[in-house]
């Protein structure tokens, strides 16, 4: 298994087209750098897909994921460029749900 210690979002839209040296380059523009054990997450304007850029320390993986009903909850990129989220709201994110309803522990805060 992949150890991911940090989960970052960025807000604009990706071109799924785009390989693994694109979302590298977008990972690099809008983060700065690519830090090891941190997955990074973009989707296209739809949101209903997604892709994952994780430095594992050694290299990267590129995966994707694609909602076939509804879209993925994604915040407003005129707000803010990027995103941290915990791992209880990345599990919920991968799955459709409303992720920035989930606090500390996996507690719903808002309805």
């Amino acid at each position: 298994m992949i150890r991911i210690d940090a989960v970052w979002l960025a807000t604009q839209p990706l071109d799924m087209r785009s390989g693994f040296d694109s979302c590298l380059a977008r990972v690099i523009k809008v983060f700065g750098a690519a830090h090891p054990h941190t997955a990074y997450l973009f989707a296209n304007t739809r949101t209903n897909r997604m892709k994952v850029l994780v430095h594992d320390g050694l290299g990267f993986w590129l995966a994707a994921r694609r909602l076939h009903q509804g879209h993925f909850v994604w915040p407003d990129p005129a707000a803010q460029a990027q995103v941290t989220l915990t791992r209880p709201q990345l599990d919920a994110l991968v799955l459709g749900l409303p992720w920035s309803r989930i606090g500390e522990g996996g507690i719903i805060t808002v309805v």
